[in-house]
């Protein structure tokens, strides 16, 4: 029989991966055992949670997270540039002012700098501006009314933001090959415009998933302005069970909003990553196609199998001969 006939007859049996099975199972029967057990547990107090979970006052706290989260995302992602593009300058004032900032802020811990942002004022009771050796003074007011729980806050954030991104802010434009600079410039755009209008949109497709998973990381560091009562949605929780001792139901609430909220920024920032990725070839997740091709092995299969059953004498010649 020739080769190409005992192609056609050839039957792919797909392979079956029994230690997949296995652990799959074992997973699914540990994930009932939990949630059954957590279900079911008297001690969660789930009837609380329901009580609690649309409290105003978690409202307005989980309102005061999203408000942090975003503007402490504008100012540590504009700060980011800045940093990005004193690194790239080429000044060694410029490079050193930049490298130092980054290592100072991310060399101490953030729940630090946001305590010595909301207690500034025990350092400094007055903020003042005025020209030294003159009467002259442009503005003036304790330092506890200009930064208060919510500028703190924001400052701490922001701020320690800055430090992290210019670093993914500098690998995108690195990113870039510099002939796209070189051939803008000979165009007659100016190192500005071309950064602004060729280097940056290029660099936004490496930018963009690290810097997604940062806003979704800031979303959860909103949680630490609750040393300064910072009436984010954690601090609202805390003050509602230090009144009410149902501590471990109010932070299944906070738990639960802070897992809503982190859910709706993936899916944003799902589709912005398709966005800025058009024009280029994405690799196909694995799980996708590892089932596209045991679909295939299936339908193959079972094409055989029919053709088979409709024409069992042509099988039976070719397999006598």
């Amino acid at each position: 029989m020739d080769t190409d006939k005992m192609r056609e007859l050839a039957v792919v049996v797909p392979h079956k991966h029994w230690g997949r099975r296995v652990a799959a199972c074992l997973l699914i029967l540990s994930v009932a055992f939990v949630g059954y057990s957590v279900a079911t547990n008297p001690r969660f107090e789930w009837s609380v949670v329901g009580e609690y979970l649309f409290h105003p006052d978690i409202l307005s706290g989980m309102v005061v997270t999203v408000e942090l989260t975003v503007l402490a995302m504008i100012i540590g992602t504009v700060g980011a540039v800045m940093l990005a593009l004193m690194r790239l300058s080429g000044n060694p004032v410029l490079v050193i002012a930049s490298s130092a900032y980054t290592w100072f802020f991310r060399g101490t811990p953030q729940l630090v700098q946001i305590i010595f942002w909301g207690f500034l004022g025990a350092l400094y009771p007055r903020i003042f501006l005025a020209i030294p050796g003159t009467d002259i003074v442009f503005f003036d007011a304790p330092t506890n009314a200009v930064i208060g729980a919510y500028v703190a806050a924001l400052l701490g954030l922001g701020l320690n933001e800055a430090a992290y991104a210019s670093e993914i802010v500098r690998a995108g434009i690195q990113s870039v090959n510099p002939g796209q600079v070189e051939a803008a410039q000979s165009l007659g755009l100016t190192p500005s415009r071309a950064m602004v209008k060729i280097v940056l949109p290029q660099a936004m497709r490496v930018v963009v998933p690290p810097l997604g998973n940062e806003v979704i990381g800031m979303l959860k560091t909103t949680s630490l302005v609750s040393v300064i009562a910072g009436r984010d949605l954690l601090t609202n929780a805390q003050a509602i069970y230090n009144n009410t001792y149902q501590i471990i139901p109010l932070l299944i609430v906070a738990s639960i909003w802070y897992l809503v909220m982190t859910s709706v920024l993936s899916v944003l920032q799902s589709r912005l990553e398709r966005r800025f990725a058009k024009g280029t070839r994405r690799p196909e997740n694995p799980f996708i196609s590892l089932f596209k091709a045991n679909a295939l092995r299936r339908l193959q299969h079972r094409a055989i199998l029919n053709d088979r059953l409709a024409n069992p004498s042509s099988y039976r010649i070719g397999a006598e001969q």
